[in-house]
């Protein structure tokens, strides 16, 4: 699908491409350039494209525009989001493309109190933008109305399921009204997910602007093989590159979340984390200090980064290997947005070997090992401490590791022949 040569060809509003211009695009991305006619078409849409490619923007423009043609009234948009980082980013989104416009919205999520949302709801808001368990919570209470529904958004609808909200989300769609215009993004189309659009979709526009299951084209991909218990100082010395200017690193477990923060913190950088089991406002302190760079890294859980939208991500760190392949492909695509480089680096231990090869698998090709010649491979695992863990000290601003400078080599892929070869320091 070919770009549109500027947001004006697509028919939008005069006060919507004012707030276009505003906000600083000038040229829709693929997803938007096909997405927006075909919304203002009023046509269902199922949108596939890759992560930080433009997907909120390719639905809320269209949806403001018909707001606006259609007048005030109650509840006429529901988005659903599978992550509170996730509804406050479309919020903010809408707020900003709603600006000259009467059109209000709300963000209804777990976390916080129900005090704020339930006042917004009940006086009337045009767009709400929400968590599937939260959502039912309020529907409970009688707290929304949505008799007048128009458009209803599902949002990174794979994450929904990896996260299990399916059941609850056709519990909020059997109680919406069954005429109405649906549109489904994601940035994988798995099979529970193709089911679930044959259910609620009436002869969709398929929209595939890029290869499914694939991160943008712009990320480099290297691998670097390493015992478990060396996972931390080998990230410690390839934070000390210059190049590590904004990096985001994923850990499997919140437990694991809180231990490396604090460890990379006392190793002299400024890292947040962020987690399920820190609160809402503990999350949106972690996630402005990263976007601001206050902290030059973030620390997060798979769970908890889905609506991680930073510009300027350089690097996303695997810390773990994903058990779930497309869960690379959602973690990467946090950095190279809007078709800018960036760089993927996964630290790999032994026992992760077929995950990483499942992972491969799906890329269609090896990723390359790299390693750091001057790195002690073969030490044994540190003695455990009996002492506390020592202040965090974060520095001023984007700190630097004490650790030498990294000067380590790519190298190609290896031969495959049994399996990739695990790489030892020998």
């Amino acid at each position: 699908m070919e770009q549109n040569p500027s947001f004006d060809a697509l028919g939008l509003d005069p006060v919507l491409l004012k707030a276009v211009r505003a906000i600083g695009y000038t040229v829709p991305t693929p997803i938007q350039g096909a997405a927006i006619p075909a919304v203002l078409a009023g046509r269902d849409v199922i949108g596939t494209a890759q992560t930080g490619s433009g997907k909120t923007a390719a639905f809320l423009l269209p949806i403001l525009q018909r707001l606006l043609r259609t007048g005030p009234g109650r509840t006429r948009v529901l988005v659903l989001s599978p992550t509170r980082e996730l509804a406050a980013q479309i919020e903010t989104a809408l707020r900003d493309f709603a600006k000259g416009t009467r059109v209000r919205g709300v963000a209804v999520y777990g976390g916080v109190g129900m005090g704020h949302q339930e006042d917004a709801l009940r006086r009337g808001v045009d767009v709400v933008v929400a968590t599937p368990g939260r959502l039912l919570d309020h529907m409970e209470r009688g707290n929304v109305d949505f008799r007048d529904l128009q458009v209803l958004v599902l949002d990174e609808a794979d994450r929904m399921l990896d996260m299990g909200f399916l059941p609850d989300v056709r519990r909020i769609v059997n109680a919406l009204p069954r005429v109405r215009q649906t549109l489904l993004f994601s940035a994988t189309m798995p099979r529970p997910i193709v089911d679930l659009t044959r259910s609620l979709l009436k002869d969709p526009v398929r929209l595939a602007v890029s290869p499914p299951d694939r991160p943008p084209a712009s990320i480099r991909h290297e691998v670097f093989p390493v015992a478990q218990h060396l996972k931390t100082a080998l990230l410690v010395r390839l934070l000390g590159r210059e190049d590590m200017l904004s990096v985001l690193v994923f850990v499997r477990t919140k437990r694991r979340a809180d231990r490396l923060a604090r460890q990379v913190s006392q190793a002299g950088f400024a890292a947040g984390r962020i987690h399920g089991d820190r609160s809402q406002a503990q999350r949106e302190q972690a996630l402005g200090d990263f976007r601001n760079g206050r902290d030059q890294i973030l620390i997060a859980t798979d769970v908890a980064a889905r609506g991680i939208d930073v510009a300027g991500i350089t690097h996303v760190v695997n810390y773990d290997v994903p058990m779930v392949p497309t869960d690379y492909i959602h973690r990467v695509g946090r950095t190279a947005r809007a078709d800018a480089q960036g760089e993927a680096i996964t630290l790999m231990a032994q026992e992760e070997g077929h995950d990483f090869h499942s992972i491969e698998k799906l890329l269609g090709e090896p990723i390359p090992i790299a390693t750091l010649p001057d790195f002690d491979y073969r030490a044994a695992p540190p003695p455990r401490s009996t002492g506390g863990d020592g202040p965090r000290g974060r520095g001023g601003g984007r700190g630097r590791s004490r650790a030498p400078p990294y000067r380590g080599r790519r190298e190609g892929p290896r031969g495959r022949g049994g399996g990739r070869p695990y790489y030892t320091g020998r």
